[in-house]
């Protein structure tokens, strides 16, 4: 993992040539001004919250099952707080950008978290078939995609985890939400874990599809890490970390060659490098055109990073040593070839006091959910067979191919 995030900055540093500018306004009155004044293709950045909405309304016309998408208002302040909502020099009201499924009205509901420098649109393979046995309910975390982007003043990890995870429960409160299922992909694993270990009590099933966190600066990687570290390269890298340079802000300072950068990662991640089924070119033209936007916009959430992770991705507080305190039953899955590493699950499942399952979907990698999407859904559809009534009950064996850690 160092070592793919070491050359992936080392490539953005070298392309970031221009400083990074503030991202347009979000009220829509003055964004609405500045829209028509100088149109998208005039911009430095050519972008908007506007443009975030339409790109996901585009990506998601590849979904057949209605959906209902709603801006959740989650206030202005978690209550008994005494600073403004999340430390922001703002006091309005945020919000939580939400999509919806159709459902059978017995449905287990499934909640569905995503990762760092992604948005809810990246589950749109996987939508139609789980919204078969689930109801599905996507969000995009504050900070991220189409939800409220509010100014990032963070200074700790716990500062920084309560961000996200105290954002979610209101967010929960708002749509009266209990008794559900919790997935959520590496950034967003680590957000679910963390919110289930403080608020167990809503959640039936935890689902951890290649979850960061469980990786720390104890564990045998931080040995080569601190050997890394001391390199000149090692030095550079570790100082734009530190310094909490994201790939957001390479995006944003290549203004309009942006759209370029993004087009050749998603095309050589999902289709030239892919490890299963790859997109095809509708999809990639409209992945790439909803993750441009959702990367470009002002930066909020993204700015976790470092209070999170130390250089190299390694978790300032592991989910490995709460691992006797979780009291969810759990369900890791990973890619045959995930960069995030399996191992870590199997040590945590050893002072686990719940049940625990690490499942590995064959001919995918860290987005298993993009690469093997078929194998996923069994995979998923085998993790929560206990939840599902007697005649959905299907999957009680491990699905062909899927292998049981």
């Amino acid at each position: 993992m160092s070592r793919r995030w070491s050359s992936s900055v080392a490539r953005m540093a070298e392309e970031f040539s221009k400083a990074e500018v503030h991202a347009t306004a979000t009220s829509s009155a003055s964004r609405s001004k500045r829209n028509w004044a100088w149109p998208s293709v005039l911009r430095w950045i050519p972008t908007s919250t506007d443009h975030i909405i339409a790109s996901e309304n585009r990506l998601l016309s590849l979904v057949k099952t209605p959906y209902v998408q709603e801006q959740v208002n989650i206030g202005s302040g978690p209550p008994g707080s005494k600073v403004r909502w999340f430390r922001s020099s703002s006091d309005e009201p945020r919000f939580i950008n939400t999509v919806t499924f159709d459902s059978k009205d017995d449905s287990p509901t499934l909640v569905m978290v995503h990762g760092y420098a992604a948005s809810q649109g990246f589950f749109f393979r996987n939508f139609d078939a789980l919204a078969s046995r689930f109801r599905i309910i996507a969000i995009d975390q504050l900070g991220w995609g189409g939800s409220s982007r509010p100014d990032f003043t963070c200074k700790s990890t716990e500062e920084t985890e309560d961000w996200f995870i105290d954002s979610f429960e209101e967010w929960r409160k708002a749509k009266n939400l209990t008794n559900f299922i919790l997935l959520g992909h590496s950034f967003g694993g680590y957000v679910a874990a963390k919110y289930a270990l403080k608020h167990p009590e809503h959640i039936q099933h935890l689902i951890l599809v290649g979850p960061a966190g469980f990786s720390s600066e104890t564990d045998g990687k931080s040995e080569r890490m601190i050997k890394f570290r001391a390199t000149w390269k090692g030095a550079v890298l570790n100082h734009l970390w530190e310094s909490n340079f994201t790939p957001q802000k390479v995006v944003r300072g290549l203004g309009p060659w942006g759209p370029n950068l993004v087009r050749r990662y998603t095309n050589a991640r999902f289709r030239v490098h892919s490890t299963g089924d790859v997109l095809n070119e509708e999809e990639s033209k409209l992945l790439t055109d909803y993750v441009y936007h959702t990367l470009a916009a002002k930066a909020s959430g993204e700015l976790c990073l470092k209070y999170i992770f130390s250089f190299g991705a390694l978790a300032r507080l592991p989910l490995l040593h709460s691992a006797s305190e979780w009291k969810v039953p759990t369900t890791f899955i990973y890619g045959i070839d995930d960069w995030m590493n399996y191992q870590g699950a199997q040590k945590a499942r050893e002072d686990m006091k719940v049940p625990c399952e690490i499942l590995r979907v064959p001919e995918a990698g860290h987005f298993a959910f993009i690469d093997n999407p078929a194998c996923f859904h069994s995979t998923l559809f085998y993790a929560c067979r206990r939840l599902f009534l007697p005649s959905d009950a299907h999957y009680e064996s491990v699905p062909e191919g899927i292998i049981s850690a």
